[in-house]
């Protein structure tokens, strides 16, 4: 388990982007230039991710609770989803990134659900990086809706309910055939995993840290990569069963 230098990488980071309006309230500045300021420290964690050999990178762009925020906000986000998918997927897909957007895209508009769609046809053979956008996402609603699946493929005869397992539940979740969160990482001071991706982090490393999204770089990486590194990962072992194993 875990042994050599290379191991103590995660494979799979997943972000709570947190401080984007906070960022910009203590600049006296409107809350939508801290959402733009945050885009910046978007591009600096996915390149950061390609450079260490993470394989997959899972941001929390928008909730399903986000719909909650001033109408004004809201449509500023939007308008940013727009922009910056007519900048960013063309240099993206030239570093072999693969854009995954995860939620249910069904309530966006049809302009902006077309250009996410395309974004991930046009990156789906990529294997550099795999950038999951949890956008309109729940981890609740991931739970419910693999569920109801499962339920639905029951009923249709297709499989037994006795065979549902933890396996086969994962693979109607969302990130399904990905890496397993190894670290979750939540920027902005709160201590909370405020419903992101409940059933994926059963076995994440958990890092908080007081910075605000748009101060997030290589620095503030680092040492969530540091605190990682430096934790022994059981599993339900005892570390002497570690040591024995590994």
């Amino acid at each position: 388990m875990e042994t050599d230098a290379a191991s103590r990488i995660p494979r799979h980071i997943a972000i709570v982007m947190d401080g984007n309006g906070r960022w910009a309230e203590r600049r006296h500045l409107p809350r939508a230039i801290g959402h733009r300021e945050g885009q910046k420290a978007v591009r600096a964690a996915v390149e950061y991710c390609r450079r260490r050999g993470v394989e997959a990178l899972t941001l929390f762009a928008f909730s399903s609770e986000n719909w909650k925020r001033p109408e004004g906000e809201v449509g500023a986000l939007m308008q940013l989803f727009l922009k910056a998918l007519d900048r960013e997927v063309g240099e993206l897909h030239a570093n072999g990134v693969r854009i995954e957007f995860v939620g249910d895209l069904s309530a966006f508009a049809p302009e902006l659900s077309s250009r996410m769609h395309a974004a991930m046809e046009r990156t789906r053979e990529n294997s550099a990086l795999r950038l999951n956008v949890a956008v309109n996402y729940g981890g609740r609603w991931d739970i419910a809706n693999a569920a109801r699946s499962l339920a639905q493929a029951a009923a249709r005869g297709e499989i037994a309910a006795e065979a549902i397992d933890e396996s086969l539940f994962a693979q109607h979740a969302c990130l399904a055939g990905q890496p397993p969160v190894d670290l979750f990482i939540r920027t902005g001071g709160e201590l909370r995993v405020s419903n992101f991706l409940l059933w994926q982090i059963a076995y994440a490393e958990l890092h908080f840290t007081d910075a605000l999204w748009p101060d997030v770089d290589a620095d503030v990486l680092d040492a969530a990569l540091a605190e990682y590194a430096r934790r022994e990962r059981r599993y339900g072992l005892t570390s002497a069963q570690l040591r024995v194993t590994g």
